[in-house]
C-alpha cells in the first residue's frame, strides 16, 4: 500500500536547477540579486512595505521583540496553543510569556482572556494565526491598538491568508512568517519579518546585516552590532518559484479541506472554524475528533495504514519547563493537544481513502 505522506514541498529540483546553476556560475551565495528580488516579491505580494529574510520564523520573532525592547522584567502575551517557539523567545529575552487561552473553534488567542491576562509590564502581544487561521485577528488588533500594545502576528503558517482586503504580512505591526518544509512555501528553513514601519524597518535592516550600513563606496559602516539571520541565495530562488504559485497552491488545498470536512462533519469530527471576514489558505488541515475516539490511538492505527497525521499542536503552558515554572495550563489548549488531529493536504493525496479508513477504525 503506498504510503500517504501528510505533506509534500510544492517545488522540484527541476524547477530551480537553471536558477541553482547560474548561482553557482556567479558564485554569489548570500546578499545576491535573488534574496533582495525575494524581499521585494514578499512584500508586494503580503501589501507590506518592507520585508527582511531570514532563517527562521523563531528567529524573526526573536528579532521582533529585540527590535520592541523586550528583556528582563518585561511580559509578553501569547498564544497557548502553538508550536513551543512562540513562547521560547519570550522565554529566551529574560522576559515572561503570559500564556492566554484560546477560542476551541477557531483555535485562536481568546480576546476576553488577553484583556484578563495584560498587565502594566506588558510589553507586546504575540498573536498565532493558528494552521494558518487568521480569525479574531482584527478582534485583538483592536484591544493592542486601544491600550497602545505593540501586535506581533506569528504568521509561521498564514502566507496567503488574511482578513478582508488585508493579507497577513499587512495588518499587525510585524508580521513573522515560516519557509520550513511543513509550510507551503519551502525553503529548507527560513523565514521573514514584513513591517509598514519605518523606524523598525530601519532597525531592522542594519540589525540583521551585523549592525552595518552601506556607504556611497558600498563599504560596510558598523554603527551598531547586530546578527547574521540571513537566508541564501539558493534559498531565495526556491521561496521566488513557489510564490509565484501560491495563490494557485491555496485554491487546491482549500477544495481538498473542503472535501474532507464534507466527509467527515457529519460522524462528529470538528473542522477548525474560519470567521467569514476570514480568508484561510489551508496551511494544516485540523479536524477535533469526537469525543469517544481516543485521537492517539487513531493516529496510530492510520500509520499502520501508512497515513501520516499528526496531533494538532501544542499546549504550550503545559509542556514540561513551562508548567513547572509558571503552573499556569491553559484548560482549552490543553484539550485541543489532546483531541486535534491533522491529516494529510496536497495536490494528489488520496482524501477519500483516508476518510474511508478513519470511519473504519472509528465505527470499530
Amino acid at each position: 500500500m503506498e504510503e500517504v505522506r501528510l505533506i509534500k514541498p510544492y517545488i522540484d529540483f527541476e524547477a530551480v536547477a537553471k536558477d541553482f546553476q547560474q548561482v553557482f556560475d556567479t558564485g554569489v551565495f548570500t546578499r545576491g540579486p535573488n534574496v533582495s528580488a525575494f524581499s521585494a516579491e514578499l512584500a508586494s505580494y503580503v501589501g507590506a512595505k518592507y520585508a527582511f529574510p531570514t532563517t527562521s520564523a523563531t528567529t524573526a520573532l526573536w528579532v521582533s521583540l529585540k527590535a520592541l525592547g523586550v528583556g528582563k522584567g518585561d511580559e509578553v502575551a501569547v498564544s497557548d496553543f502553538s508550536f513551543p517557539a512562540t513562547a521560547n523567545v519570550v522565554e529566551d529575552l529574560g522576559a515572561k510569556p503570559l500564556f492566554v487561552d484560546v477560542d476551541p473553534l477557531s483555535f485562536n488567542m481568546c480576546g476576553t482572556d488577553l484583556l484578563k491576562k495584560i498587565t502594566p509590564k506588558t510589553k507586546a502581544v504575540i498573536f498565532v494565526d493558528s494552521f494558518g487561521n487568521p480569525t479574531d485577528l482584527d478582534g485583538i488588533k483592536n484591544i493592542c491598538d486601544d491600550l497602545s500594545i505593540p501586535l506581533i502576528e506569528d504568521a509561521a503558517c498564514a502566507l496567503g491568508s488574511g482578513l478582508e482586503n488585508l493579507r497577513c504580512g499587512n495588518i499587525s505591526k510585524m508580521t513573522c512568517f515560516s519557509f520550513h518544509p511543513r509550510k507551503l512555501i519551502c525553503t529548507g528553513e527560513g523565514g521573514a519579518i514584513t513591517t509598514n514601519d519605518d523606524d523598525l524597518a530601519k532597525w531592522l535592516e542594519i540589525k540583521l546585516l551585523h549592525g552595518a550600513s552601506k556607504s556611497q563606496e558600498g563599504i560596510l559602516e558598523f554603527s551598531d552590532y547586530g546578527f547574521n539571520f540571513r537566508l541564501s541565495e539558493l534559498q531565495a530562488v526556491m521561496g521566488r518559484k513557489q510564490l509565484m504559485s501560491l495563490d494557485e497552491i491555496i485554491k487546491g488545498r482549500n477544495e481538498t479541506r473542503d472535501i474532507y470536512e464534507k466527509i467527515l462533519s457529519p460522524y462528529g469530527f470538528q473542522a477548525q472554524v474560519v470567521s467569514p471576514s476570514a480568508f484561510h489558505n489551508s496551511q494544516s488541515v485540523v479536524f477535533t475528533v469526537p469525543g469517544h475516539i481516543d485521537r492517539d490511538d487513531l493516529i496510530a492505527k492510520l500509520k499502520m495504514q501508512s497515513i501520516e497525521t499528526t496531533i494538532g499542536t501544542y499546549c504550550q503552558s503545559n509542556l514540561p519547563y513551562f508548567r513547572n515554572k509558571y503552573c499556569a495550563i491553559q484548560p482549552n489548549s490543553k484539550r485541543l493537544q489532546e483531541t486535534t488531529i491533522t491529516l494529510p493536504c496536497y495536490d494528489t493525496v488520496p482524501t477519500e481513502r483516508i476518510c474511508q479508513e478513519i470511519l473504519s477504525l472509528t465505527r470499530s
